[in-house]
């Protein structure tokens, strides 16, 4: 069952999805070759419990750590360890904070160090098919408008979208209905209504769009071994245009 929020809800919501997005920030100018993931779970792990949040994944059906760091062929949920960050790696940061009952979702896709322009173009492109499929979150459109403009979008590229790993809804639980593909065909699904707040999140490989998980029961990589990126915003359908973005951080922890 799809559970609108009413305005107070979203505000809730919007310092939750803020943290997030501040927690970002300042992962973005730790990642350098010689550093581990741990040590970017323990930056991350810090910053959101002195800022009011609860790391949302931190024991989430006994995920081990505050942050996925999901490294060059891992998809997404990788566990940070004392592996070292290289030169030309890519590094996925998924994240979720709690903050007053209520969650916030977010991840990005950051080069390590200098990248090969190949790369670059796969960054590009998952953060622009994520932005694609927010546009298409609009009150009248259905779900499956989001994921067929992320699609379109990333197989333009020659790139594949991710199947076996969608975005959702999102709210007092991190996980909720709907399940956001994205793939497939317009016109499908789900009206998109004033209240739904939904993760949308493109999970993007250079091959093909198959995935398998170690055996670690968490870490999803490509089973071709290509490099894969990983782009998500939380977003609260408006009663007219675009969607409000709330994992939008603010020049509090000064980042512009």
């Amino acid at each position: 069952m799809i559970m609108l929020k009413t305005e107070e809800e979203i505000a809730l919501m919007t310092r939750a999805a803020e943290l997030v997005a501040e927690t970002h920030q300042i992962l973005r100018r730790e990642v350098k070759p010689g550093v581990t993931t741990l040590q970017l779970d323990a930056i991350a792990e810090t910053f959101i419990r002195d800022h009011g949040g609860i790391p949302a994944f931190k024991g989430y059906r006994d995920f081990p750590n505050t942050l996925c760091a999901s490294v060059n062929h891992e998809v997404v949920h990788g566990i940070p360890s004392a592996r070292v960050l290289r030169e030309g790696d890519i590094i996925g940061l998924d994240l979720g904070a709690i903050v007053h009952g209520f969650y916030g979702d977010g991840a990005v896709t950051v080069p390590v160090g200098s990248v090969a322009p190949p790369i670059d173009t796969l960054l590009a492109a998952t953060e622009e098919a994520m932005y694609q499929g927010i546009a298409q979150a609009r009150v009248g459109n259905r779900l499956s408008d989001i994921g067929h403009a992320i699609q379109r979008h990333v197989e333009a590229h020659g790139f594949s979208v991710v199947r076996d790993f969608v975005g959702h809804g999102i709210g007092r639980h991190l996980h909720e209905d709907p399940q956001v593909p994205n793939y497939g065909r317009p016109g499908h699904g789900s009206r998109l209504q004033v209240g739904m707040v939904l993760a949308i999140e493109p999970m993007v490989n250079v091959g093909g769009p198959q995935v398998r998980v170690l055996d670690d029961h968490w870490t999803a990589v490509t089973r071709d071994g290509s490099l894969s990126a990983h782009f998500e915003h939380t977003v609260a359908i408006q009663p007219a245009g675009p969607p409000k973005i709330l994992t939008m951080s603010k020049e509090r922890v000064g980042v512009t």
